[in-house]
């Protein structure tokens, strides 16, 4: 009886022990299994790592196998085998964690949302009153919103039946129909309020409209995007070029498609041997071609957004000539906490600014100084524009001093706490096509740079360069809008110095250096900024003037001014219509323009009157884009008057530059502030 319950109690206290070893075991595989997925991470020490670990592994086994231990040592064994798992298990679980963090940072799926909306004076109110309807939709085969999602619309309620869809090449042309009702209805993204709402006439596109039909959809973005997939080749240790988009959403989770407004487009080149870096931030309204459109037309850069990603990066890549290999989205709610996070930002304020919170409820303010800014009052340093006379420029430059804050105060990061809250909100934050393989390759950047602040404190992690691009301000008829908005034309010589800027920090380009330069030892020295010249000329375009009220001699006289053929219907009398609107690229107009004379006097008081009317509309409207800075419809535009409203040139530096005034995307949030996005 003795033997046996010896025997027994032996038996459970090698089952015992066969427990504790196989729990080692399986901690120790799972903590080689999440180190080695850490590629690129220091490889010489994480193989050496799970080699002791290993070893530590067959050591337990053999100690299992072939070893008769008395009670005591038993004992140690297990306490070694306990403490050995937790330890394994706390590795591999911080591992677990920072890992799946990280890959969550690049998006997977995104879920779309499209609406089919109508005129809120429309009788229909849900899908089933929808008969003998037009109805608009995009013809862009590729686009969740415009035509995926849509179609699946149309297939389950067999809309098809009894509706006549109409295919656009864009979103703009469409709601244009629909407000003046050549179309009944339209397929429309499920952000198409924020899209529109800051455009002149859509201001109350929310209550103007009515949602009949909506629909979620959650897809892969490699499905939909051709830029998703491009990125998983590049290798971070050679140049690569990284857009950043700024969106103006309050979610606290960037899980839902939402659209890069193009208010905040930076563009960023870094040389990861050299640690230099150029930062260039795109005007909103720059005046260039938009790839994803038929016959790429020119047109504000920030309706490129609406589109996707894929035709924003395209844009900018054939414009500016550079290859983007990666982007990176963040939404409001993300950049305060990220500024949060790091305990704050450096800046210094110009003035007193106010706009609302990221949640568009209260107002906050700022006060001028150099102060420590907290992620909401950091916000509204980086939205704020209207305060400034150079409007969208001031705030990117903002934008970038923000950017700049944040990357020098991450080498004062040393609490693990607030690395994983820094983790965890760009996480949940910001969305990129960077694989994780490559975002883990940024350690090595990392290490770099702390290498470089170490050896001097007062360095700047990363040696960067602004780029600034001129141009001038013109107002331009838009075709799709049908309305006369302002672009920013961009100057052909400062685009060329950019380009080379970024080329060859890519090292695409030879640098060209700098064999001399003057300076006064009385001044403190301020690094140039590329793409500010100076410049000779500037670049503008020749705009169709307005006739209108004019007389058959003057209407020729200033035709021939401007380098446009005319012909007129009638023989006498003043210009009552044109078959081209004002401020149309004269380069566009083909043939003829046609100017219609009135023939009798009673016509020609009629339309004096008419035109002193438009005068003064024109004034009023040109008063409230100084006080709200919006656009200007092509019904109440002078040309003349406009264009010099809308400029401020400067010759001092010989080159023509213009102070854009802030024109759409500024809708007024809940507090009665401007968004300032």
């Amino acid at each position: 009886m003795a033997k046996k319950a010896k025997d027994e109690k032996k038996s459970k206290q090698g089952l015992v022990l066969n427990i504790f070893l196989i729990i080692s075991l399986l901690t120790s595989l799972f903590a080689m299994y999440e180190i080695f997925l850490l590629d690129s991470i220091e490889n010489v020490l994480r193989y050496i790592v799970m080699g002791i670990l290993m070893l530590i592994d067959l050591v337990l086994i053999f100690k299992r196998i072939f070893s008769k231990k008395k009670k005591k040592r038993r004992i140690g064994f297990i306490i070694f085998m306990l403490l050995y798992s937790l330890i394994c298990g706390f590795v591999g679980g911080v591992i677990f964690y920072v890992y799946g963090q990280i890959s969550s940072i690049n998006k997977v799926y995104v879920t779309y949302t499209s609406n089919l909306i109508t005129m809120n004076t429309n009788e229909a109110s849900a899908i089933s009153d929808v008969k003998d309807f037009e109805i608009g939709i995009l013809d862009d085969k590729k686009s969740p919103e415009g035509y995926i999602i849509p179609q699946e619309i149309i297939k389950e309620n067999k809309l098809n039946d009894e509706n006549e869809l109409k295919s656009y090449d864009d979103y703009t042309s469409m709601l244009v129909d629909m407000y003046s009702g050549e179309i009944d209805a339209m397929f429309v993204s499920g952000s198409y309020v924020s899209m529109f709402s800051g455009i002149t006439g859509y201001e109350n596109i929310e209550s103007e409209t009515k949602i009949i039909a909506s629909k979620d959809k959650k897809m892969r973005k490699t499905d939909v995007s051709v830029s998703e997939g491009q990125s998983t080749g590049k290798d971070i240790k050679e140049p690569f070029t990284l857009l950043l988009m700024g969106i103006d959403s309050t979610d606290e989770v960037l899980s839902k498609n939402a659209i890069a407004n193009g208010d905040t487009l930076i563009l960023i080149t870094f040389n990861p041997k050299t640690l230099n870096a150029t930062m260039f931030s795109i005007p909103r309204d720059s005046y260039v071609p938009i790839s994803c459109w038929s016959g790429k037309p020119e047109n504000k850069i920030t309706h490129a957004a609406a589109y996707g990603n894929d035709c924003m990066m395209n844009t900018i890549k054939e414009y500016f000539k550079v290859n983007i290999d990666y982007y990176a989205k963040i939404n409001f709610k993300g950049l305060v906490k990220l500024v949060d996070a790091v305990g704050g930002v450096e800046v210094d304020v110009p003035k007193e600014l106010c706009t609302d919170d990221s949640s568009r409820g209260d107002e906050i303010c700022i006060q001028e100084g150099h102060q420590v800014l907290n992620g909401e009052q950091a916000l509204v340093f980086a939205r704020n524009r209207k305060a400034f006379a150079n409007g969208d420029f001031a705030r990117a430059e903002h934008q970038q001093e923000i950017i700049m804050a944040l990357v020098n105060k991450m080498k004062q990061i040393t609490s693990v706490k607030k690395f994983m809250e820094i983790l965890n909100t760009i996480s949940n934050s910001l969305d990129t096509n960077l694989t994780t393989k490559q975002i883990l390759s940024f350690y090595n950047v990392g290490k770099d740079i702390i290498k470089k602040s170490l050896a001097n404190d007062n360095a700047d992690l990363v040696n960067i360069q602004r780029l600034y691009l001129e141009g001038t301000g013109q107002m331009i008829y838009d075709e799709r809008a049908r309305m006369v908005l302002w672009d920013y034309v961009p100057n052909e010589s400062s685009r060329k110095d950019i380009i080379q800027a970024m080329n060859e920090n890519l090292e695409l380009a030879e640098h060209e250096a700098i064999t001399e330069f003057s300076f006064s030892i009385n001044e403190p020295y301020e690094k140039p900024v590329i793409g500010t010249g100076p410049y000779k000329t500037g670049n503008a375009y020749t705009l169709l003037p307005d006739f209108e009220g004019m007389s058959k001699a003057d209407a020729q006289a200033l035709a021939n001014r401007f380098g446009v053929s005319v012909s007129f219907v009638g023989t006498s009398g003043y210009v009552v219509s044109q078959s081209y609107p004002a401020a149309k690229r004269t380069d566009l107009i083909k043939g003829n323009v046609i100017l219609t004379l009135s023939s009798n006097a009673k016509e020609e008081d009629t339309t004096t009157t008419t035109k002193d009317k438009n005068k003064d509309k024109n004034k009023e409207q040109d008063d409230d884009d100084d006080d709200d800075d919006e656009e200007t419809s092509n019904k109440n535009v002078d040309d003349e008057e406009d264009e010099d409203n809308s400029t401020d040139d400067t010759t001092s530096s010989g080159s023509t530059t213009t102070t854009p005034p802030t024109t759409e995307n500024d809708t007024t949030g809940s507090s009665g502030s401007e968004p300032d996005e």
